[in-house]
């Protein structure tokens, strides 16, 4: 599934990713490939993504955390999701 973070400033990330965890209002809660559509309001927390191949733009890499090759955290304050078509969209503050 394509992954895109979208911040007021830029888009941080965009790209083929294996599965996305992130911090909704009732609970963290993860999509996979094939998910149902969705949008979710989200809250202060971690975006968390797994993916084979992680490029990150160099400009961008100091706001992600590696977790390891394959995991990257992304801190945000709030924001909001939505899963349609396999591809998943996060607006964050």
């Amino acid at each position: 599934m394509i992954l895109e973070i979208v911040s007021p400033e830029a888009t941080l990330f965009k790209g083929e990713v294996t599965s996305v965890a992130v911090p909704g209002v009732n609970g963290e809660f993860q999509m996979l490939n094939n998910h149902a559509p969705i949008v979710s309001l989200l809250t202060k927390g971690n975006v968390k993504i797994n993916a084979q191949n992680i490029s990150i733009e160099k400009e961008f890499v100091s706001k992600f955390n590696k977790i390891n090759e394959q995991t990257f955290w992304l801190p945000i304050h709030s924001g909001t999701i939505e899963m349609k078509d396999n591809k998943v969209i996060v607006l964050a503050d």
